[in-house]
């Protein structure tokens, strides 16, 4: 048998010689080490570009060692302050999402999460075929005369000029959550989060709408914790129990499974697993 074939076989039926895709042999050789994980799977995380250091880490991904700082994405803590100093004020809020999954998933962990600490924001989902994606003139300006003083767009908005710049002259405060690429120019708005910004250094471009609101969600609950929040008003709630469906809009978002979405959708499936959610139990069922 040759060192380096795969499970014994040495080519294809055309012939072709199958070997392992590491760009350092060096990396296949000498593995062996006191170990849970086989070295059949060490090898092909290495040749699939994992460090040999991060394997443990890759296979087993902790919310304490994988998940970002949401301070490090551009305009986060500006995004948080305003909605915790809404939440503080009583502010009407309204959630406007895409109607895809991951723009559903975003507009659902922000409603669940706002519920479970203030009260129950509005959600505006554009008709797909009358109004077509994203923010428009009719559905802020519908947004506005509800008497919402917060905008927040999940998985939209990052292209919607007109739009926002209305929801600007009618005194708005408008958050932008998107992960869609950017343009030059920025819609005018109160904040703006996205990892695609060209001055945003986080590293966390391959988020979806989804992950971006679920750091929105980790930033607001760490700073109403640091303010006392919890203390006097309600009990913190255990953000953790979203990972499911941030798990679902990830993984239909077809973003890379690496690093931080690595992380969702391993931590949401246990989640997902204790059946908890009526929706998605209905999916499953």
């Amino acid at each position: 048998m040759e060192e380096n074939c795969v499970l014994g076989v040495k080519s294809s039926i055309k012939g072709y010689k199958w070997l392992y895709r590491s760009k350092n042999e060096f990396d296949l050789k000498g593995i062996e080490r006191k170990t849970d994980i086989p070295d059949m799977l060490t090898k092909i995380l290495l040749s699939r570009g994992v460090k040999f250091g991060d394997i443990d880490k890759f296979l087993y991904p902790t919310l304490a060692n994988s998940l970002p700082d949401p301070s490090l994405l551009k305009d986060m803590d500006l995004a948080s302050q305003l909605t915790v100093d809404a939440i503080i004020k009583n502010k009407n809020i309204t959630i406007l999402g895409d109607y895809d999954v991951d723009g559903a998933t975003s507009s659902s962990i922000l409603y669940k999460y706002l519920e479970l600490v203030y009260k129950k924001p509005e959600i505006y989902i554009p008709d797909r075929i009358k109004e077509g994606y994203g923010p428009n003139i009719n559905a802020i300006n519908s947004i506005y005369e509800s008497g919402s003083d917060l905008l927040i767009t999940v998985d939209c908005g990052i292209s919607s000029y007109e739009a926002l710049d209305f929801a600007f002259k009618k005194g708005l405060k408008v958050i932008v959550l998107d992960h869609h690429q950017v343009e030059d120019k920025l819609p005018k708005a109160n904040a703006i989060v996205n990892p695609k910004r060209i001055d945003d250094y986080s590293g966390t471009d391959m988020l979806a709408a989804v992950g971006v609101t679920f750091l929105l969600i980790v930033a607001i609950n760490r700073e109403l914790r640091n303010l006392g929040y919890f203390k006097n008003k309600v009990k913190e709630p255990n953000i953790k129990k979203l990972l499911d469906i941030v798990a679902l809009g990830t993984v239909c978002d077809l973003v890379p499974l690496q690093g931080v979405n690595r992380l969702f959708v391993n931590h949401g499936l246990k989640i997902l697993k204790q059946n908890n959610n009526t929706g998605i139990s209905a999916l499953i069922e």
